[in-house]
């Protein structure tokens, strides 16, 4: 399935998973945006990666449409942005899920690009062979050949796929999604307590605004901070 609706259905997609913490008490997203309602504060603080300057977290998945939507403009945000805000990329995994395993091939890919120092090369090709060749790359066996026609050495991407690492980084995506309370794709956290959505921003276009928004209202914050 490859509609736009899987970006906004997160609960739908985690069917079968009884009082997950998604379910449980998650902020509510599918709601028209207005004025004030185009991003919330996350329900507590999360920790932000120590000496980050601001810290943006994009919670995304390889077979979402809305996440591919916002790639591109994505790009051109954290470009803008590089000398003042950590862009960290983090792929969705719902536990317990009927598509778990899907997500966690995915989730495997984009590690393999990030040890390797990829991504910026090969995300958007990433999200085409999906969504448009219709590619399955959840496998080992499929990514390494994909990454091939990439021009990536079989050998060096394998190595990265099979890494103690990559495991690691995994797991993690996993506990973030439910420690961060996901419920819509793609999800921008911007220094562990405030965030945004396509349904918050009023669509996928109009985050990058809502993101700089939170950006200056944190950089703001720090400016009054250093002068007490």
């Amino acid at each position: 399935m490859k509609s736009l609706l899987r970006s906004t259905v997160l609960l739908a997609v985690a069917t079968g998973i009884a009082a997950s913490p998604v379910q449980a008490g998650a902020a509510t997203t599918h709601q028209p945006a207005t004025d004030g309602a185009q991003s919330v504060l996350a329900e507590r603080l999360q920790p932000v990666r120590e000496g980050a300057r601001t810290e943006a977290l994009e919670f995304f998945w390889y077979d979402c449409g809305h996440s591919q939507q916002l790639e591109q403009p994505l790009q051109a945000w954290a470009e803008k942005h590089r000398a003042d805000v950590d862009l960290r990329r983090v792929p969705a995994i719902w536990p317990g899920s009927r598509e778990e395993g899907v997500q966690r091939g995915h989730a495997r890919l984009y590690y393999t690009l990030e040890r390797l120092s990829l991504v910026e090369r090969l995300q958007a090709g990433a999200f085409r062979a999906i969504h448009t060749n219709d590619q399955d790359l959840t496998t080992e066996s499929a990514a390494v050949d994909w990454a091939v026609r990439q021009g990536v050495d079989a050998g060096t991407f394998r190595d990265a796929y099979r890494s103690e690492q990559v495991r690691r980084n995994v797991d993690e995506a996993a506990a973030m999604f439910v420690r961060y309370r996901i419920n819509e794709l793609p999800t921008v956290v911007v220094q562990g307590d405030a965030r945004t959505t396509p349904t918050q921003a009023g669509g996928v276009d109009a985050m990058p605004a809502v993101m700089d928004r939170l950006v200056a209202d944190d950089q703001q914050r720090q400016q009054e901070q250093s002068r007490h």
